[in-house]
């Protein structure tokens, strides 16, 4: 369950991932039919004992690759809309503006 709605599916609707910096990207509906897409930024990295674990701290150098990776995102966000066009459309209307 996320904040306000539901998570469409247990699987993410896709992920996008450059080296050890991953973003997975989930589909989510309101109550009253709104669906939207959010993003969970990641960094994969080994333990002491050489398991995979995953963070969203990121480190200085990471942070480019952190920008490019959400970038891709943002793409991949953009055509899963597109490709259901009232899925969105709530969602991407401009907040008002400040006078």
């Amino acid at each position: 369950m996320t904040e306000g709605g539901a998570r469409v599916s247990d699987r993410p609707a896709a992920e996008v991932r450059l080296g050890r910096i991953k973003a997975v990207i989930w589909a989510n509906a309101g109550e009253d039919g709104e669906r939207w897409h959010t993003v969970q930024l990641t960094r994969l990295y080994r333990d002491e004992d050489g398991q995979w674990r995953s963070t969203h701290g990121f480190r200085r150098d990471d942070l480019l690759l952190v920008a490019k990776v959400a970038d891709l995102a943002h793409s991949k966000v953009c055509e899963l809309a597109a490709a259901n066009p009232a899925r969105e459309a709530a969602a991407e209307a401009e907040p008002p503006s400040e006078a």
